[in-house]
C-alpha cells in the first residue's frame, strides 16, 4: 500500500467547523427477563463517545470486536436512537429529528455496509439496487434514474452492461463497488464505511482502498471508516479514533497514533501489526491478554485495566478523562499520563 501521508496531503479537510461533531454520544441497550419484560440491567454498547469529522477528512474507528464501533456507525445516521447525547451534522442538530424530518438529511448522509450483497434484494436488478435510494429520496426515475445508474457505475469501475444483472453475478470485491455507487447515488457529503472491506481478500481491500481514496478527492467526501484492522485504518485515514468497550481511549493523527501510542490498549494494537510476519514484522504475533468484559457488565475505573500490563490502584476505581497526548489535538484516557505516583515513580504526560 501507498504511504498513508501522502493521502492526507491530498485531502486535507477544509478549514472552518467540522462537517460531524459527536459528543457524549451514549447507547444503552436494556436486558429484560420474566414475562412482563422487566428491564433488570443495561448493555453499555457505546458510552460517552466524542470525535469530529472534517469536510473532506476521513476519521477511522478501530477497535477489537464489541467495542461499539458499529453502533456508533447507525447513531449517527440516526438508524438507531441514542439514549443521550448529541450528533451534529453540517451544524444541525440531528438525534431529536423526527424521521420526516430526517429524510432530506438523509441524501447527505449514507452507508456502506460489510456484506453489501446481504442488503441487495436478489431479484432486483443492479439498476433496481442502484436506483432505489433515488426513487425514494423523489430525485429522479424512470430513464433518468437509470442514466445516473450507469455513470455511477462507470465512476467504481464497472459498466453500463451491468445494468441488467443480478446480484450473484458479481464477485465480492464487484459487490462492494456496487454497494459504494448506491450509496453515492443521492450525492452524500459523508459516507460511513462499517467494516466495508474486511471481508475482501487483501488484494481487493486494496483496489477498495484505493478507489474509496479516488472518489473522495474527486467528490469531496468525509468518510467515517469503521474496521477492526488498525493498518487498513491508518492506510485511509487522516485521524484515529481507538475504541474499547464502548468509549473512545484514544484518538489523533493517524501516523502519530500508530508510531508513537500513547494509550496500552493502543499499543498492543499497533504491537500486534509491528509483530505480524504478514507486514514484514517479527515471527510472533502480540495479542492482548484475557477477553474483552462484557458490555452488560463492565469493571470499575478504566475499562481496560483487567487487561492492562500497566495497571496500577487508581486504574479500578476511576475513569481516566480524556487527556492531551502531543500536537494536533491528541488524546488518550489513561491515568499513566497524568502527574501520579505510580510505584514510587513520577509518571508525566
Amino acid at each position: 500500500m501507498a504511504s498513508p501521508a501522502a493521502h492526507r496531503e491530498d485531502t486535507a479537510p477544509a478549514p472552518g467547523p467540522p462537517l460531524m461533531e459527536v459528543t457524549d454520544l451514549v447507547k444503552h441497550f436494556p436486558i429484560t427477563r420474566g414475562l412482563l419484560r422487566r428491564t433488570v440491567g443495561h448493555v453499555r454498547a457505546v458510552d460517552g463517545v466524542s470525535f469530529t469529522i472534517g469536510a473532506g477528512e476521513t476519521v477511522g474507528l478501530v477497535g477489537e470486536s464489541g467495542s461499539g464501533k458499529s453502533t456508533v456507525a447507525r447513531l449517527v445516521l440516526r438508524l438507531l436512537d441514542p439514549t443521550s447525547g448529541s450528533v451534529k451534522f453540517d451544524g444541525q442538530e440531528i438525534a431529536a429529528l423526527s424521521q420526516r424530518e430526517l429524510t432530506p438529511l438523509r441524501r447527505n448522509m449514507q452507508i456502506v455496509f460489510q456484506d453489501p450483497v446481504s442488503s441487495f434484494d436478489p431479484r432486483m436488478t443492479i439498476c433496481s439496487v442502484i436506483t432505489e435510494p433515488l426513487e425514494a429520496q423523489g430525485i429522479s426515475s424512470g430513464q433518468q434514474a437509470r442514466d445516473r445508474a450507469a455513470e455511477l457505475l462507470d465512476l467504481v469501475g464497472l459498466s453500463s452492461r451491468d445494468l441488467d444483472k443480478y446480484p450473484h453475478q458479481f464477485s465480492g470485491g464487484q459487490a462492494q463497488r456496487i454497494g459504494i455507487a448506491r450509496a453515492l447515488a443521492t450525492n452524500p457529503r459523508l459516507l460511513v464505511c462499517d467494516e466495508a472491506v474486511s471481508a475482501l481478500d487483501v488484494s481487493v481491500q486494496a483496489q477498495v482502498l484505493n478507489l474509496l481514496r479516488k472518489l473522495q478527492v474527486e467528490l469531496g467526501l468525509s468518510y467515517l471508516f469503521i474496521a477492526h484492522d488498525l493498518n487498513v485504518v491508518r492506510y485511509i485515514s487522516d485521524r484515529i479514533c481507538v475504541m474499547y468497550l464502548g468509549r473512545v481511549v484514544e484518538q489523533g493523527p493517524a501516523d502519530a497514533v500508530m508510531t508513537d501510542p500513547k494509550h496500552p490498549y493502543t499499543r498492543t494494537l499497533a504491537g500486534a501489526i509491528a509483530a505480524d510476519p504478514r507486514t514484514g514484522g517479527g515471527t510472533r504475533r502480540v495479542v492482548v491478554r484475557g477477553e474483552m468484559p462484557s458490555p452488560s457488565n463492565p469493571p470499575p475505573g478504566c475499562p481496560f485495566h483487567p487487561r492492562c500490563p500497566q495497571a496500577f490502584d487508581r486504574c479500578s476505581t476511576e475513569v481516566p478523562a480524556p487527556l492531551p497526548a502531543g500536537e494536533g489535538g491528541r488524546t488518550a484516557s489513561c491515568h499513566l499520563l497524568d502527574i501520579t505516583a505510580v510505584n514510587g515513580k513520577a509518571v508525566g504526560r
